[in-house]
Parts: C-alpha cells; structure tokens; sequence
C-alpha cells in the first residue's frame, strides 16, 4: 500500500511538471505570437492573457483583445475571448467568443451578438497548425451597425479531404438580410424579410492549405468547386444548385452549374433590382428561361443549365451577364 502511495504520488507530480511546462509553453506561444503581429504593423493588444485548467486542459483567455489587420482593414474588438484544448490533446481546440463584440471592417462597424458562437478545430500537430477539421455553431446571432440583420442558427463544417481540399457543409435558419439590402433586392416586392433556410454541400479545392498564415498573412483562394448541393428556400422561392466550376487566379469561374428553381420569376426580378443583370440581360434572361418553363410544363419552375466562360454567364449559348467573383479577401 505504502509503495503504491508513493507511485501514485510520483505520478502526481510528474503530471503536474508537465502542466506547468505546458501551460508556461502554451502562454510563450501565444505572446510571441502577438508580438510577432505588432511587429508587422497591427494592432494586437490586450489586457490580460491567463492559462488555467489544471490539471488536464489548457485553457487561454484573454480579455479586453483587440485585432486589427492593416491590409484588409479588418478589426474585432472583444471583452473575452478562449481557446480551450485538452492538456493529453493540444492539437484538438476549442474557440470561445462572448455574447457581444465589435468587428470593423472598412465599409462598417458592427455590433455583433449571439447566444453562443463555438468553434472546435482539429489542427495538424506541426507547426503550420493545418486544418484538418473543424465545426463552427451559432445560435441567435445578431449584428447592428449603420445596418442590421440576424440569424437565427448557423451550422458550418469543414473537413480537409486532400493537400488543400475540404468538404464544406453550411446549414443556415432564418436568416434576415440588413433592411437596405432587401430594399435593393427586392424594391416594391412582397417577399418575406427572412430566408428561411440556406444549405451548401461542397468540395473546394485551395492554392494551398488553410494553415496559421491563413490569418497571419492571406487567405487561400479557391481553385475549383465541385457543388454537391446548394439549396434554399425564400418565402415562395426554391433554390436549387449543383455543378462543377474551376476558378482562375483572377477569381473568374470556368464549368457548368445545373441550376432549378420555383418561381423563378422573383428570383430574376431580385437579380435585375440588385444589378447583378441589367435591364436589357435580365430581358434575355427572362425570355429564354419562359420558353425552358412552358416546354417543361410548369411556367413557375425552370431546370437550366449555366454555363460559365471568359467572365461571363450563359444559358446555352446566350450570355445573360458576368460571371460571379470567386476571391477571399
């Protein structure tokens, strides 16, 4: 018994040796990191940095952080921020946002709040801490700023299936788009003020991983999108998408996206209003997809094919407009 004591003792401390170095490891890491950004020109301040969690997390917390980008312009301003990893796991973290922040962004300043905002990411043990997994929830977010809108629930996953491919699944619920940008969308429409439901499967393939430079320098662009599912459902509209595209350095797609929708009519008008078509494109666009509708037998619902090429869109060989811009900022 006595010898036992002692073992388990021994192991005690052993353990606890450990968590004082890696708590100590863990609080370097991450005060090096801050330095490193002021050094290239941000703004990387806080009023405290504490790790805590003996005996089996490490536990980061700051308060009072403030981040700030100077190439993109991009600032959050939070009271409380946590990444959570398990002492026997470190690579396995856990990110905590509080109920309220602030993010800048060169066009606004935004007041931002959720019910609980958590993200856990399965990073690779190396240095460059590439993502292998990760799962971000949201619930009852809500943003005010010269704008504001909200969503009600928010479900992002990703899991890297290649060197830099991911499998992308969003699942968002009741989302209300800022007041003005309906107004652009819609004018006089009677649509809801709500999506009631957006979902995205995809594969994305990127220049290169999602790694710490994704936050420390650029973002990886994607270079191709193989669109399992797109769906979403607005008032009386349904959406439907799926297809292949690949993506130059420019941010121009090139392939072809099955496009069906009901009441497609709305959807049209929606994109003249916002200036996504013009007048004289959305025209063309209406007379071909009337004669797709009626040759399928249902005026209200279209089955199409876009067709992306040059920086243009087209069905079958007319070009209704440019082609989306695919760039992460």
């Amino acid at each position: 018994m006595k010898r036992l004591f002692f073992i388990v003792i021994a192991v005690a401390l052993l353990w606890s040796g450990y968590w004082i170095i890696g708590a100590s490891g863990v609080k370097s890491g991450l005060t090096a990191w801050f330095d490193a950004r002021r050094a290239e020109g941000w703004v990387a301040e806080y009023d405290d940095l504490a790790v805590q969690g003996y005996p089996n997390r490490f536990d980061a917390t700051w308060t009072n952080m403030t981040l700030a980008d100077p190439d993109t312009g991009i600032a959050w301003t939070l009271p409380r921020f946590q990444l959570l990893a398990l002492s026997y796991q470190p690579n396995h973290v856990i990110a905590a946002w509080p109920s309220e922040m602030q993010v800048a962004t060169p066009l606004d300043k935004l007041d931002i709040t959720s019910d609980r905002l958590r993200a856990s990411l399965r990073l690779n043990p190396g240095t460059a801490l590439e993502l292998e997994r990760m799962v971000l929830e949201g619930h009852d977010i809500a943003f005010s700023g010269a704008d504001t809108g909200s969503l009600e629930e928010l479900h992002l996953a990703a899991e890297r299936t290649g060197e830099a491919s991911y499998r992308l699944g969003l699942d968002g619920r009741n989302l209300s788009p800022p007041a003005p940008l309906l107004q652009a969308w819609l004018g006089n429409q009677a649509l809801p003020e709500t999506l009631q439901m957006a979902r995205l499967d995809a594969t994305v393939v990127f220049d290169r991983p999602w790694d710490i430079t994704a936050l420390e320098d650029s973002r990886p662009q994607p270079v191709g999108i193989d669109l399992t599912n797109m769906r979403a459902e607005w008032g009386v509209m349904e959406l439907q998408a799926k297809g292949r595209v690949e993506i130059d350095a420019r941010g121009r797609p090139s392939g072809k996206v099955s496009l069906q929708a009901v009441h497609w009519q709305d959807l049209l008008e929606i994109a003249r209003a916002s200036g996504a078509l013009t007048d004289s494109a959305a025209a063309a666009t209406r007379t071909v997809l009337d004669l797709a509708a009626k040759s399928a037998g249902n005026p209200n619902s279209i089955d199409v094919e876009l067709t992306f090429e040059d920086g243009l869109t087209y069905i079958g060989f007319v070009p209704i407009g440019p082609a989306p811009y695919i760039y992460l900022q």
